[in-house]
């Protein structure tokens, strides 16, 4: 069997290498994500995002563990931080899910950011479509929490939670329009600490400001310790709601078909234009004004344009 097939059988090694080549993007990997694209579709894709320090990581575990529960199959994307000495993921969210590690219904992976500021991984939309061949009924997506900038995963899941927690300003952080807009629910956790009811109480005030997406109700609140293990439940049967909207789900699916081809394309054109002209030149070019950066732009477009046409001919 080659690795395509060996994905689609739930293969843990197949599923790992196949990761490990949508990361490299080579040829190899396009020809994977074209075998596999059409077994997809199958798995509910969750979201999660919110600045350092939340408990992220806690609360994933704690999400797999409710999920597991419920006999589903569970693939995790942690995307990490990356490391400025290998390139690679600094690998901090696998060591707190490490308790699920000898459970073969469940398959973490993380990934490096690689500078990418959107707080996903280039690779993270490929990574989801393997995982979701392989059979696992949910994927969950751990940002790298950077902020503001975590908006990325709304684009990428059926359900997005933003973790907050009360006390240390990140219920004001999470009220602002870039998070605001992307919650489908907002898990204020730590919730044992001071200041919680307030912090939950800011939120649902803003939400009330809020024009809702397509028609769809208003984001839940939900107070959760993920620590203690406190209201796990309530986030469970709010995340089900949610993930139980059939036309939001299909909204959201042209929403992430959309970003993922935008992608594709911008990285295929670039790859085409690196191979007619150079781009450090060019560059050179606009530093000295020889060219602007417009004029620069549409003559290498159009040098792709006509080799594309001479090919053809």
């Amino acid at each position: 069997m080659d690795i395509a097939d060996r994905v689609l059988h739930g293969d843990a090694q197949a599923i790992a290498r196949a990761i490990t080549l949508v990361e490299q993007q080579g040829s190899e990997a396009k020809g994977l994500i074209a075998k596999l694209h059409e077994h997809t579709g199958n798995a509910k894709i969750v979201g999660l995002t919110g600045a350092p320090g939340v408990g992220k990581s806690t609360l994933v575990s704690q999400l797999v563990k409710a999920w597991r529960a419920e006999s589903s199959k569970v693939g995790v994307i942690a995307v990490d931080p990356t490391s400025p000495f290998t390139g690679g993921a600094i690998l901090g969210d696998r060591i707190r899910l490490q308790e699920h590690a000898s459970d073969g219904g469940v398959f973490v992976r993380s990934m490096a950011t690689r500078g990418h500021l959107g707080g996903l991984a280039p690779a993270v939309q490929d990574a989801v479509v393997i995982l979701d061949a392989a059979g696992n009924d949910i994927v969950a997506i751990e940002t790298v929490g950077v902020g503001q900038a975590e908006v990325d995963v709304s684009r990428t899941a059926d359900a997005c939670i933003v973790i907050t927690v009360p006390g240390t300003g990140d219920d004001v952080q999470a009220i602002k329009a870039g998070v605001m807009e992307i919650a489908d629910i907002f898990a204020v956790n730590k919730s044992d600490r001071d200041g919680a009811d307030r912090a939950a109480g800011e939120i649902e005030a803003m939400l009330t400001l809020r024009s809702p997406e397509d028609g769809a109700p208003r984001p839940s609140v939900v107070k959760v310790s993920a620590t203690l293990g406190h209201g796990i439940d309530c986030l469970i049967s709010a995340l089900t709601e949610v993930l139980a909207r059939d036309k939001f789900r299909a909204n959201r699916a042209r929403v992430r078909a959309q970003a993922r081809l935008e992608a594709v394309l911008r990285r295929e054109v670039t790859l085409e234009i690196e191979k007619i002209a150079s781009l450090d030149t060019v560059i050179d070019r606009i530093v000295a004004l020889e060219v602007d950066p417009y004029t620069a732009a549409y003559d290498m477009l159009n040098g792709v344009l006509r080799d594309h046409s001479g090919n053809e001919g």
